[in-house]
């Protein structure tokens, strides 16, 4: 089999993404300098006044502001009029106020309910601003990977095709078999799959990204971020203690306490109300004012409220029962985010140590013994492949770990809280 020889340089320039001129790089998508420049402070502040989820949930905040106000207003009276006889000489007209009185804390236990409900519902704002600050988090630096991931793949389809070039031009000097031809085409087809996938895998992180910042397209933005970045591991002790005051945590807290709220409103409920009345009446025959004083309670016969408070009681042992559970889960879950993002750290950091390095010397070694004829051009392509692939699985380890700090920020839920950055108190 004859070898095929191509000057060093030209291999170099083919092959190498890092001797790529300047020119070319400046065609690649995350150079290129746009107009709009996002951080990710940015994206995330864009997302929480831009969102329409959380715009929701600050409805539902003024909404439980509205229930707390209306819980503590007292009941108002009512106005009767009873006139007794037809004939105008023996009528008699009664005008009376009806007072009610609630008895036995209602006012105080409403709002107490009503308070509780508020507390959730800011809690669940909470909440849902963590899992937007996640969201946006984890597709902003999917777009940065994706990027990425798209230039080595327009620089490997690059290759790809002045190395099937080459190779057809040998074969129809018959300085080199058909087959080389042949494998040199199979490459180039399996690189334009990789970059479809790429392009296809950029556009829809542009679209996550448009969509968890509250936008309906994508918007071609440049992000002022470092796509390596690998997110902080932190201790795990005062992870558990932070999980302990999150938002997640104190939903289900709330709850409790909402549900032992609405028992003592109900057990209030079991002590009947008093109706104060007080009126006049004019009897026209004679010409007399007779004043009215009146006082009605309730007979607690058939009705003592018994079935609504065994509902609540029953509902506040569900919520304590479901507390325990979410404490459960949450623990379990942090732990496996906090497990994955030690691993994806730890294979992030392996590879850029060892693996990197030894894949890019083994690519340059190939690049001189094609020099000297000791490899073939396809040997220097295996080489190549071998680099990229390195490359693809470092970035698969940083999207990992990238994931895995924003769920954990997710599941804290402080806005102070961050694995992004270096002054992170964990």
């Amino acid at each position: 089999m004859q070898k095929l020889f191509l000057p060093l340089a030209v291999v170099a320039v083919l092959l190498c993404p890092t001797l790529l001129p300047a020119s070319a790089q400046a065609q690649n998508p995350s150079s290129s300098a746009n107009a709009g420049v996002i951080t990710l402070t940015t994206a995330i502040a864009q997302a929480l006044a831009n969102n329409p989820d959380i715009a929701a949930v600050r409805h539902e905040v003024q909404a439980s502001d509205g229930a707390l106000r209306q819980a503590g207003v007292m009941p108002n009276p009512e106005l009767s009029v009873l006139m007794e006889d037809a004939r105008q000489d023996s009528r008699s007209t009664t005008i009376q106020i009806n007072q009610p009185l609630e008895l036995g804390g209602k006012r105080s236990a409403r709002i107490s309910v009503a308070e509780r409900s508020r507390s959730a519902a800011l809690n669940e704002l909470a909440i849902k601003s963590a899992e937007i600050r996640a969201a946006v988090t984890t597709h902003f630096f999917a777009v940065l990977i994706s990027q990425e991931r798209q230039r080595l793949a327009t620089v490997s389809l690059e290759l790809a095709q002045r190395a099937s070039h080459a190779a057809s031009r040998q074969v129809s000097l018959g300085k080199i078999p058909p087959l080389e031809a042949t494998r040199a085409g199979i490459a180039e087809s399996g690189v334009r799959v990789e970059l479809a996938q790429a392009n296809s895998e950029l556009l829809m992180a542009r679209q996550g990204l448009a969509t968890a910042m509250g936008s309906k397209l994508a918007v071609e933005l440049q992000l002022q971020a470092e796509f390596h970045t690998l997110p902080a591991l932190p201790d795990l002790q005062k992870l558990t203690q932070a999980l302990a005051r999150s938002p997640l945590m104190q939903r289900a807290q709330l709850e409790v306490d909402k549900r032992l709220a609405m028992s003592a409103l109900e057990k209030s409920r079991q002590i009947p109300d008093l109706t104060l009345s007080i009126g006049n009446k004019r009897e026209l025959q004679t010409g007399r004012n007779q004043a009215i004083v009146g006082i009605s309670i309730p007979l607690n016969l058939f009705d003592r409220n018994q079935g609504n408070l065994q509902e609540a009681l029953s509902r506040a042992d569900k919520a304590r029962d479901e507390l325990t559970a979410t404490e459960n889960r949450l623990h379990g879950e942090v732990l496996q985010a906090h497990q994955r993002l030690s691993l994806a750290r730890e294979e992030a950091e392996m590879l850029k140590k060892d693996l990197l390095p030894g894949a890019q010397q083994a690519y340059e070694l190939a690049i001189k013994g094609f020099e000297y004829g000791k490899f073939n051009f396809m040997d220097v392509l295996d080489a190549q492949r071998s680099l990229l692939q390195a490359r693809a699985q470092y970035l698969r380890s940083l999207s990992e770990a990238q994931r895995a700090a924003a769920d954990i920020e997710a599941y804290i839920g402080d806005s102070e809280f961050s694995l992004f950055t270096a002054t992170s108190s964990f």
